[in-house]
């Protein structure tokens, strides 16, 4: 068990969260949500004891472990992959370790030769003779094969990495399991195996995710931080989302019912408190007015931006057609495949990491050529394109505002117009002035995401677009890409957005391409 006593954050003058005190128990499993900047990750690192709190405190019962999902992912680069996860299990590896020098040496002491007696004992209980299994197995689940096992983590990308780092805090078994964003750089396969992984664990889980799916799927509870506070509720996102609709407009129907019955004390009071006959009844009404409170609807911090995709130009009947193209680099990713793309049609292109997704998607829109066969484009598309990578159309060195009014139209050509536009994409005030290097992960999708709405393609090509989103702002291009007239190619590991949008779906699987139906 974890749990807080009046826990309070303070970064100056501005308050994270306020005498918070919740419970985390054993069996259950925590989404931890809330609007971005609202102090997620914070109050997950005071929990895991790397951050101090402003006031309060965090107790764990007596012999509880913790494990936390590490977010410094140079830490081990000059480290093995297998032995990263080995380390997890600190007491473990310490065996390891000294097991190891102790065997290493060709004459032993007497009280080494009792010292090696006692470590092969402690080895064997802590699990040392299938410690290399177990971590292979965890490593299996997340994609690594065995070959790899022996290579340096930094010789694999950042996705990667992160999931090594989540083998390992995985591997001791913690009672108490601390992930943030788990599911970033997971494929479907990769997220479908850890829901399972999850669903089974026996301690007790807090995780902060954007992923409504794997929310939908893990959690018993929902820890909700906002209005300063955390509030829990019992069920899943889903669950989450109906109850507190249900509670504020409870609080709010409430509030009109007591301002109604106000209104009319006050209308009693004035007409008739000079009334000798009606005095003592409008005292007994003023009395019974001093005591009415209304509750308040404290406005939350949740923000959905106001996203929408309206084409400039009609898409004719020819979109994309592809005739057998081929595609690889030091191993062929994929070849022969053939197809023709429509208009209003919503692809998405899925696959494991690895495997070519991006390369299919830019092969389609014409930035990459393939190595054989060919893609013709219809004569009136006009892409909007919103990258992996913010890097590839992002300039650090400009502020928001200023690159975004190189996109600008007729209805956004004055500072003011295109100020208010921003500030319907959540960026207020002086935002606007940043310089696009500070901004978050975030900010600077929003901004993305901004251009294409100026932009007014008729094909949007969208690579991983909920990376850094807010579930607030997921839903918002969730619901604007299902109402667009755009036709859309879109490389997505989120299984909601993928149900819920996608008219057919784009495999890549052993070097082809399979297609099926969506799932609508």
């Amino acid at each position: 068990m974890i749990a807080t006593s009046k826990l309070t954050k303070r970064f100056g003058a501005d308050i994270l969260f306020d005498a918070v005190s919740v419970k985390f128990t054993p069996g259950n499993c925590y989404g931890l949500i809330g609007a971005n900047g609202s102090g997620k990750s914070t109050f997950i690192k005071i929990l895991a004891g790397l951050m101090p709190s402003s006031q309060g405190e965090v107790s764990i019962g007596k012999g509880c472990t913790l494990g936390y999902l590490r977010q410094d992912h140079a830490e081990f680069d000059d480290v093995a992959i297998l032995d990263t996860v080995l380390m997890g299990n600190a007491n473990l590896w310490a065996l390891h370790r000294e097991r190891e020098t102790l065997y290493s040496k060709d004459d032993l002491t007497e009280a080494e030769q009792i010292r090696s007696g006692q470590v092969e004992d402690e080895f064997g209980q802590a699990g040392g003779y299938t410690m290399e299994a177990d971590a292979a197995k965890l490593l299996d689940g997340l994609g690594f094969t065995e070959d790899v096992f022996a290579r340096e983590m930094k010789t694999l990308q950042g996705g990667f990495k992160l999931r090594v780092l989540l083998a390992q805090v995985l591997f001791a078994h913690p009672d108490v399991l601390l992930l943030d964003e788990p599911t970033n750089h997971l494929d479907l396969e990769s997220i479908e195996w850890l829901v399972e992984l999850l669903k089974r664990y026996e301690g007790t889980v807090i995780v902060i995710s954007h992923d409504r799916f794997f929310l939908n799927q893990v959690c018993t509870h929902i820890a909700d931080l906002d209005y300063h506070e955390i509030r829990m509720f019992t069920g899943n996102y889903d669950d989450f989302t109906i109850a507190s609709l249900e509670a504020r407009e409870l609080r709010e129907k409430s509030n009109k019912k007591l301002e109604k019955q106000i209104h009319d004390l006050k209308t009693f009071i004035s007409r008739f408190s000079a009334n000798a006959s009606k005095a003592r009844q409008a005292t007994s009404r003023q009395k019974l007015l001093g005591k009415i409170e209304l509750e308040t609807v404290k406005p939350s911090s949740r923000v959905s931006p106001y996203i929408r995709f309206n084409p400039r130009q009609r898409l004719g009947d020819k979109v994309i057609r592809v005739d057998r193209i081929s595609k690889g680099y030091d191993r062929t990713l994929f070849q022969d495949f053939s197809c023709e793309i429509m208009p209003r049609e919503k692809i998405a292109i899925i696959g494991k990491n690895g495997v070519g997704k991006t390369t299919l998607l830019k092969t389609l829109c014409g930035l990459i050529p393939p190595d054989s066969g060919s893609v013709v484009l219809g004569n009136t598309i006009q892409f909007s394109i919103f990258p992996q990578d913010p890097g590839e159309v992002l300039d650090p060195s400009m502020q928001a505002l200023d690159w975004l009014k190189q996109y600008a139209d007729e209805t956004t050509n004055s500072e003011s117009e295109l100020r208010s536009f921003m500030g319907r994409m959540l960026f207020s005030r002086d935002d606007v002035f940043k310089r696009i290097e500070v901004l978050s992960g975030g900010e600077k999708a929003r901004l993305i995401l901004a251009r294409n709405m100026l932009e007014g393609g008729n094909v949007m090509i969208l690579d991983e677009p909920t990376n850094h989103l807010d579930l607030e702002s997921i839903e918002a291009l969730n619901f604007a890409l299902s109402e667009t007239g755009c036709t859309i190619l879109f490389v997505s590991h989120d299984h909601r957005l993928i149900g819920s949008l996608a008219t057919r779906i784009f495999e890549i699987k052993d070097g082809q391409v399979l297609v099926r139906s969506g799932e609508q």
